[in-house]
């Protein structure tokens, strides 16, 4: 450690001196840049509100030990860039203890679910990584090592001759913790903080199956029964623009601050945590921090979703389509702009039920405000990825609701024709998608008549527009409603002369 280097035992002068955590109480699976400027700021903001400093995190970075390497040497301490349009501010971060890379600390992870100071493990290990195949259920191929492990039995703390199994999914590491943790009956919660539908009860249905798969019959009664008596899946709902931090903003934060941050990560000024109260035991006071403790999410999720999710993808990929690296260039864009509002205000809004003190229109604004600040950095193409797990939730749930009330969804026809252009393009440049339904999608766009050019592109005029290039992308299972009447598709049709 030397002095150049952020660390709690090096605060510069002037700025207030992080949560200094005195147990592990939570265990975080996934613990990257939105978990820090997310979840982690909520936590130090309630201790600090409280006095409570029982709920330090471990964190668990699953794809690289580069977290680890980062906050480590740090003592896990790190620093928040809130980078609003006008201005912006920096603050200190000391709720995670230390951080775990399971391919080389499994053991320490188990231990660590299954210590009864630990009362919590919260996630965020993206839609990808609850390993679901494509019909919502449990992808056992993907999960196959942690379940050998499982059935294996290895216990917590073994070395030398019999090492503890590297975990090799955050699914399949969560249920060997909760293995471990069931011989002692010690409640807990599973709090995951991803963007999927009713999440808690996908990550209870997905953790069961895990369960059966790898001790099936009697074998597994103890578990779960343990699951039942002792273990809650709440569900929640997240919100914060959080960018990949910049040189320039590192650099920034090093002059603010005198020392040096490897762990700085950045975030937009607007930040919601919206949680189902239902914990198997003790928690954070994250309420003290702005959290919404609720008994029913599903409206603040929703409102997301339709609004600012589903705006969020017009946005890119029509942006994308216009030239437009980032959402800001884009929301600058007037005829994307427009086409965004009506989307929001049009289309998704009058679909929902007002959660209890939330004003959708206000949101609204709020929500194409928030996309027009430069400051958040999020480019287009990275908000288009994964877009075949995304449409049914974002746009799929408007589509049905806008034309069961008998109105015409042009924002949405719009939305999906920006979508299937971008595919088209990006499969017949060579730059391909990043989706997990890649091959499908690459095989349906392989089947267009391609005029000359060199580039794979030629004259698109009259290609993606066909009815039936539209109908190909669009009729991928489970990508729309299957009541989704020809007349609609049809407009998605219409709507692809308008996206070029």
């Amino acid at each position: 450690m030397t002095d150049d280097r952020l660390h709690r035992d090096n605060v510069p002068v002037g700025i207030d001196a992080p949560v200094m955590p005195t147990a592990v109480g939570i265990v975080h699976l996934g613990i990257g840049a939105f978990h820090r400027a997310h979840q982690a700021v909520y936590t130090e903001r309630a201790a600090i509100a409280t006095g409570d400093t029982a709920w330090g995190i471990l964190g668990v970075t699953q794809r690289s030990a580069t977290v680890r390497d980062q906050l480590r040497p740090q003592g896990g301490v790190y620093a928040v860039l809130t980078a609003g349009e006008q201005e912006s501010s920096v603050e200190l971060i000391g709720s995670v203890v230390d951080v775990a890379y399971p391919a080389e600390e499994t053991e320490r992870v188990l231990a660590a679910l299954a210590a009864p100071s630990t009362h919590v493990v919260t996630l965020t290990i993206t839609e990808k990584g609850y390993a679901r195949t494509p019909d919502g259920a449990l992808d056992l191929d993907a999960v196959a090592g942690d379940l050998e492990a499982l059935r294996a039995g290895a216990p917590v703390g073994t070395s030398g001759e019999s090492p503890v199994r590297p975990a090799t999914s955050a699914i399949g590491l969560l249920v060997r913790g909760l293995a471990a943790r069931a011989g002692s009956g010690a409640p807990i919660t599973v709090l995951t903080c991803d963007n999927m539908v009713d999440n808690g009860r996908v990550l209870e249905r997905l953790v069961r199956q895990a369960v059966d798969a790898g001790l099936p019959g009697t074998e597994g009664d103890a578990l779960r029964g343990f699951l039942d008596a002792h273990v809650t899946f709440p569900c929640s709902m997240v919100d914060r623009i959080v960018p990949a931090t910049t040189p320039e903003q590192r650099d920034h934060v090093e002059q603010a601050l005198g020392v040096r941050d490897e762990g700085l990560v950045v975030g937009e000024p607007f930040a919601q945590w919206v949680i189902e109260d239902r914990f198997a035991g003790p928690r954070p006071a994250w309420e003290a921090a702005g959290a919404t403790l609720t008994k029913d999410v599903a409206p603040f999720e929703q409102a997301k979703l339709r609004l600012l999710n589903g705006t969020h993808s017009l946005v890119a990929y029509s942006g994308w389509l216009a030239g437009h690296t980032t959402i800001a260039a884009a929301m600058a864009d007037p005829a994307i702009a427009e086409r965004a509002r009506q989307y929001l205000f049009e289309d998704a809004l009058p679909t929902l039920t007002p959660p209890e003190g939330l004003d959708l229109h206000q949101y609204g604004e709020q929500i194409l405000a928030r996309f027009a600040n430069p400051h958040t950095g999020h480019t287009t193409a990275q908000v288009a990825m994964d877009g075949t797990q995304k449409i049914p939730y974002r746009w799929g749930g408007v589509l049905s609701d806008a034309l069961a009330a008998g109105r015409e969804p042009r924002g949405v026809a719009f939305a999906l024709a920006a979508w299937a252009e971008f595919v088209r393009r990006r499969t017949l440049s060579g730059e391909g998608v990043d989706d997990p339904r890649a091959e499908e999608l690459e095989a349906v766009v392989s089947a267009f008549e391609v005029p000359g050019g060199s580039d794979g592109l030629g004259d698109v005029e009259g290609l993606a527009g066909a009815e039936e290039d539209v109908r190909a992308l669009l009729g991928l299972p489970g990508l729309l409603p299957e009541t989704t009447p020809d007349t609609f598709l049809d407009m998605v049709a219409e709507e692809i002369e308008s996206v070029r």
